[in-house]
């Protein structure tokens, strides 16, 4: 999943997917500074990134696993609007 946002990034922005790569790793990183442990280890495990358990498991996406990322999302955006 990592390397698809990479990619969308990458495609909205006209940067290079290198210079994403980077962008999306330091949002992911300052979220799960933000996000309880429980939170930033779901997120790891969805993103694919550290703790991921294998790649069948990575590509195994299912109806939950999108509620989770529109959570996550969610609660992204109220941390990043607060003032």
């Amino acid at each position: 999943m990592m390397d698809q946002i990479v990619k969308a990034v990458a495609k909205k922005t006209k940067m290079p997917e290198a210079v994403a790569q980077i962008a999306v790793e330091t949002v992911i990183s300052t979220l799960k500074k933000k996000l309880p442990p429980a939170v930033a280890t779901t997120l790891d495990a969805l993103l694919g990134t550290q703790g991921a358990s294998s790649s069948k498991a990575k590509s195994s996406k299912s109806k939950k696993d999108d509620s989770l990322l529109d959570d996550i999302g969610s609660i992204a955006g109220k941390l990043l609007n607060k003032k």
